[in-house]
């Protein structure tokens, strides 16, 4: 049996560092920002819709909602995995 808590919280923990990783990725070397974003849609060009700045709000409301997403991806998750393990 999973721990349902603690699973959720793992994946909103991975998924809050990769997001920030991301952002330093793109602060840093723009280009192997757009080279592992669009490696990640099969070489899909998805850097161009991107906005050029984003402000702080931006990037904290939109880790804030990553994190509950992945948390209750998480949650739902472990639950179904319990319960088709039994």
């Amino acid at each position: 049996m999973l721990n349902k808590t603690a699973f959720a919280n793992s994946l909103a923990i991975l998924t809050a560092t990769f997001y920030l990783l991301f952002y330093l990725v793109n602060l840093i070397p723009p280009g192997l920002f757009r080279f592992l974003f669009n490696a990640q849609f099969m070489g899909a060009m998805w850097h161009p819709s991107f906005p050029k700045n984003f402000s702080w709000g931006t990037l904290w409301g939109a880790l804030i909602a990553v994190v509950a997403i992945s948390w209750i991806f998480g949650y739902v998750w472990a639950w179904l995995y319990n319960s088709l393990a039994r």
